[in-house]
This record gives structure tokens, C-alpha cells and sequence, in this order.
């Protein structure tokens, strides 16, 4: 079985957001869409949902049945399906759950570089963000503290990292759960890339005494189904009550093609995750050897997490790097800028693609630096 094998003129043929958002003759390789095809247990599922005309509204806890038997698969977490509730997807999930934890006002820490909608769900709830910044791409635990300390409410926490890929250790994540214990402080961790990573990947709900801790995920990034919404939000047990009482349309969001979809996944595509995980450590490899060629001035270190690589351009003294290897190259990353003002001399790589995509758009970057230099 191979994941990433689909062409490009397949993949051309598609109509979402990656395959139509830039021109034709542009590699898309920014938004976190796979090029994959939809795993066949999925297919099935949601093929007999439409030919039962099965297109009401969702009631049982499939959903979180089938997590919890994936979560208990991949990381050894007897995950309790009653502490969930659906939501129609992991940020909307953040947001309920930040809401329900912090008032207008109320500090919220967050670590750029970072998913930008972190930062707008902050802003757009009238919370206020404090930066503490990532050290050499690991959590920095004593400006975290240091924020705690200084009145933060809440902490939207990345796991794994989303742009760089940081799986946080265990430990890291205890320390985390220690001083938001200490400062009251309520952790609010976004894991949609965890389906990736096996036993190295520690749920933060898995912790003892987690305190007041809320978990948003989904099987959405791990089997590429955003097309069909769905996300869980779960609580521990300080924050169980606030979960119980969220807004009853905030359940009411999520599709019921989408519970059906994610469940299958979770319940019967594990192998397929797995064989992904695989393929993506193969596609990081292969990235690195295709910079050494193509790119030799640039480096770049695997991360574990996500399939996505963080690539740091300032070396090829370029104004706009981004910019250049769209308009020249004819590839289109996601620019630094949007993970944070300060990174816009980085591009965010989207390698969840066949390696054939991935060393056609390598050897377009290097020769768009040839002619940049000619």
C-alpha cells in the first residue's frame, strides 16, 4: 500500500481550496491538504450512509467511541468518550472552549511561530495574547511560567507544533500541567496532527492532575477529511462541568457525514495512518537531500510531527522568499509572515505529497535561484 502516489495531473482535477486557490502551472504546497485518496473504510462508509439516503441529523456517540478506541491503539490512553462533546471542528472547538474558561480581556498565552488562526481566535474574542516565543523549536517553559505568573487565564497550547512539527515530551508537558496548576492557568491543547505520531506523542488529557485542561482534535488532519466536518472537544475533570455546559449548537454544528466519516477512520483505517507516518518520514528524508542539491545554502531537520516542514530561507538573501518561489518558481508555500510578523524570511512546506511532487518542486526552487542569480 502506498499513500502519496497520486499524479499531478489527478490531483489537478480537484476543486478544493489547494488545487484552484493559485494558477494552473503553480505547485500548491501550503494549505495542510494531503494528496491522497480518501482511505477505502471511509470511502465505504459514507458510499452506504448515501445509499441508505442516511442524511439526518447525528445522535450517537460514535464519534467518540471510535477515538477512544484510537487513542487507546496509537498511545495507549483509555480515553473516556463521555468526557466529549462534538463540534463541527478543532478551532471552532479552541474558541468554545476558550470562551467558556476566560472572559473578555483575560490574558491567553500562545507560542509563535504559529497556526494563524491561534492568534485570531485570541483577537476576535477580545482576550488578549501574550507571545512566548518557541527556543530552537521546544517550549520555553520559564517564559511560560513567566507569563502564568504575570495574570495569564489561559494557555492554546499546539501539540503536536504546528508550523515546526515539535512533538512536546512528556516531561515538557507535565512541567506545562504543573505551573497551570500553580497559576490557575487553563490549557487548551489543539492535537489535530497527533494521529501521525505513535507512542512518542503523550495526550494531554492523559496526564494525571492535569487541572483545568481542554483537548480539541479530530480526525480531519490525519486522514485528510475536512471536507467533512467534525471535531471533538474534551475536558479533564476540573474542566468537565464547563464542558457540560457549552451552548447545545455547538454539538449541533457537526455533520453527520462527518461523524460517520471520522469514525470510520479512527475504527477501521489505523494501518492506513500508520503506512502515512511512514511515507512522511520517507518525504522529510528525501526534502533534505533534495535542499543539499538544489538548495545547498538552506538546512533543514525533520521534525516528528505533522507533515509539514518549517524552512528557514534567510540564507538565500531573498527580499520576500515566499514571494520569489511563487511568482518564480512556480511553487506556492505558505509565507513565514503568517505565523508571525517577525518570520518572513521562513516558508511553511506542505510534504504530504507523492515524492515525484515533491523533487519537481525542489528542482524548480533551485532554478529559479539560478536565473535569480544570472
Amino acid at each position: 500500500m502506498t499513500i502519496f502516489d497520486c499524479s499531478l495531473d489527478e490531483l489537478r482535477r480537484r476543486t478544493s481550496i489547494k488545487w484552484v486557490r493559485w494558477e494552473p502551472d503553480v505547485i500548491p504546497m501550503f494549505v495542510a491538504e494531503m494528496d491522497t485518496r480518501i482511505p477505502a473504510p471511509v470511502a465505504e462508509a459514507l458510499h452506504r450512509a448515501v445509499d441508505e439516503s442516511d442524511t439526518g441529523y447525528p445522535e450517537r456517540p460514535d464519534y467518540q467511541e471510535a477515538f477512544a478506541g484510537f487513542a487507546q491503539w496509537r498511545w495507549g490512553w483509555d480515553a473516556d468518550p463521555s468526557r466529549f462533546v462534538t463540534t463541527g471542528d478543532v478551532m471552532q472547538g479552541m474558541r468554545y472552549a476558550l470562551e467558556a474558561c476566560t472572559k473578555s480581556g483575560d490574558k491567553v498565552v500562545f507560542n509563535p511561530p504559529i497556526y494563524p488562526p491561534f492568534r485570531a481566535t485570541i483577537e476576535r474574542t477580545g482576550r488578549v495574547g501574550v507571545e512566548v516565543h518557541m527556543l530552537d523549536d521546544r517550549l520555553d517553559l520559564a517564559g511560560i511560567e513567566r507569563a502564568f505568573a504575570d495574570g495569564a487565564r489561559a494557555y492554546l497550547l499546539c501539540s503536536p507544533h504546528n508550523p515546526g512539527g515539535t512533538v512536546h515530551t512528556r516531561d515538557e508537558l507535565e512541567r506545562v500541567a504543573e505551573l497551570a496548576n500553580r497559576y490557575d492557568v487553563t490549557v487548551i491543547s489543539d492535537e489535530i496532527h497527533a494521529p501521525f505520531n505513535g507512542h512518542e506523542f503523550t495526550p494531554y488529557l492523559s496526564l494525571p492532575g492535569v487541572g483545568k485542561a481542554f483537548v480539541s482534535t479530530s480526525a480531519a488532519k490525519g486522514f485528510n477529511l475536512a471536507a467533512l466536518k467534525a471535531g471533538l472537544l474534551g475536558a479533564s475533570d476540573a474542566s468537565l462541568e464547563a464542558l457540560r455546559g457549552l451552548p447545545a449548537y455547538v454539538s449541533e454544528s457537526t455533520s453527520h457525514f462527518g461523524v460517520i466519516a471520522h469514525a470510520a477512520a479512527f475504527n477501521h483505517a489505523r494501518d492506513w495512518v500508520a503506512q502515512a507516518q511512514k511515507e512522511i518520514d520517507a518525504n522529510k528524508a528525501l526534502f533534505v537531500d533534495l535542499l543539499k542539491e538544489n538548495l545547498p545554502a538552506l538546512r533543514y531537520a525533520p521534525s516528528q510531527g505533522t507533515y509539514l516542514a518549517w524552512l528557514d530561507c534567510a540564507p538565500l538573501g531573498l527580499d520576500h522568499p515566499g514571494r520569489h518561489f511563487h511568482e518564480q518558481a512556480r511553487v506556492r508555500f505558505n509565507f513565514g509572515s503568517e505565523f508571525g510578523p517577525e518570520y518572513g524570511q521562513f516558508v511553511r512546506v506542505n510534504l504530504a505529497t507523492s515524492p515525484d511532487v515533491i523533487r519537481e518542486a525542489a528542482d524548480r526552487l533551485g532554478r529559479s535561484l539560478a536565473s535569480a542569480v544570472s
